[in-house]
């Protein structure tokens, strides 16, 4: 990073931080991404990890989470026993690309404001219904459904001065079953593909959340478990151009693996075992 970009850092914001935004203006949370390449255009920091929000706040409607909540602290939080979803903490966490020093410091707001296909925080958020409470610069707030706020590769709904606050994940989504597959090149690489599945008690309905091998999340709601063909069919329908392309797969490559994993998903919660 070139450090004479920044001329300014801003320690002490005010309560909506965002009032004082300008050109060359970023958030800084974690600092995990923003101090590891160079940031040019940048030249005032402002500094939230003091404005001391809640990390996490369970209650009877479901979990908040801070958007400064460090992944650390997620991954350490123990849910409830009847939010069998709440295993998905650790799993997403375990998905991160990083060392344990990363995970003291990088956040759950962080790696969904990147918006980087294979950010699980993004998966898991998405694929337990949250919701995104964002603060806009004139003092206004507006509540961002999961699944709506990335939508592109490293690009989302967030315009300037915007800054997501929380996220809410209701307890209906945590207490559902659920399964995942994730697939990456090496035993600790980038995802390549990070499916999850949930599934609501005493009911056969599926809602399969596919990330990390597409450019933004998609997400398959079914009223009831569908057959091998219409799952396929479903995934076969998601539109060439969002399946993505790096190093770490090709587009087709990800779309077998998509059909694939989601066949083995279908048969699990079908027959009620992994295969």
């Amino acid at each position: 990073m070139d450090l004479n970009t920044i001329t300014d850092i801003v320690r002490r914001p005010s309560q909506r931080p965002g009032a004082g935004w300008r050109d060359g203006d970023a958030w800084l949370a974690g600092g995990t991404w923003l101090f590891s390449t160079e940031q040019p255009e940048l030249r005032r920091l402002i500094d939230i990890t003091g404005l001391g929000w809640d990390s996490l706040v369970p209650s009877p409607s479901g979990l908040e989470i801070g958007a400064t909540c460090t992944i650390r602290d997620l991954n350490a939080f123990a849910p409830p026993s009847d939010w069998p979803a709440g295993t998905l903490f650790t799993t997403c966490c375990d998905a991160f690309l990083s060392s344990f020093k990363v995970w003291n410091a990088a956040t759950v707001g962080g790696n969904i404001c990147m918006s980087l296909p294979a950010g699980p925080m993004i998966t898991l958020t998405v694929a337990l219904a949250a919701t995104y409470t964002v603060w806009a610069a004139d003092g206004s707030e507006r509540t961002i459904d999961a699944a709506d706020f990335v939508i592109g590769d490293h690009r989302n709904v967030l315009g300037p001065g915007e800054i997501l606050r929380r996220i809410d994940i209701p307890v209906t989504a945590l207490r559902k079953r659920c399964t995942h597959r994730r697939f990456t090149l090496t035993r600790l690489g980038r995802s390549t593909l990070f499916l999850i599945a949930t599934q609501s008690p005493q009911t056969t309905d599926l809602q399969l959340t596919i990330t990390a091998g597409t450019t933004r999340p998609v997400r398959l709601a079914f009223d009831s478990m569908p057959d091998a063909e219409t799952m396929r069919e479903r995934i076969d329908a998601i539109p060439e151009d969002l399946w993505f392309s790096d190093p770490n797969g090709t587009p087709d490559h990800r779309h077998h693996l998509a059909r694939y994993f989601a066949e083995e998903i279908r048969v699990e919660l079908t027959e009620g075992g992994r295969p």
